[in-house]
């Protein structure tokens, strides 16, 4: 099991959970109630599933598609280690990821 670290939109509250290596970064988050929509199950014709990488964490992730940059363009609040979680596939090399969820995430198919 990897560990991956969440930061909540108020930038206090933190989840920290376990995944299993292979997984994607939006499963674990939406198995957690993290609040990151992803309604494209993957193909990338939304950016609800936006997330903040923490610096020190971004140079470990591979580079993004232009096709999720693109997608990027469109997500409110993106800064410059924003990715879209539903790209991230979790590695060995990923333990220990930290994510923010941004201010401007939501949910809307409610809670769970």
């Amino acid at each position: 099991m990897m560990r991956v670290t969440f930061i909540h939109a108020d930038g206090k509250a933190r989840t920290e959970a376990e995944a299993e290596p292979g997984s994607i970064l939006l499963d674990v988050a939406q198995a957690h109630l993290m609040p990151l929509e992803g309604t494209c199950e993957g193909q990338m014709a939304c950016s609800t599933c936006h997330v903040i990488v923490t610096k020190e964490d971004f140079d470990r992730l591979p580079p993004a598609s232009e096709m999720e940059e693109d997608m990027l363009d469109l997500a409110a609040g993106v800064r410059r280690t924003s990715r879209l979680s539903c790209q991230i596939v979790l590695t060995a090399e990923l333990d220990g990821l930290t994510v923010h969820i941004p201010p401007e995430s939501r949910n809307m198919q409610g809670p769970r």
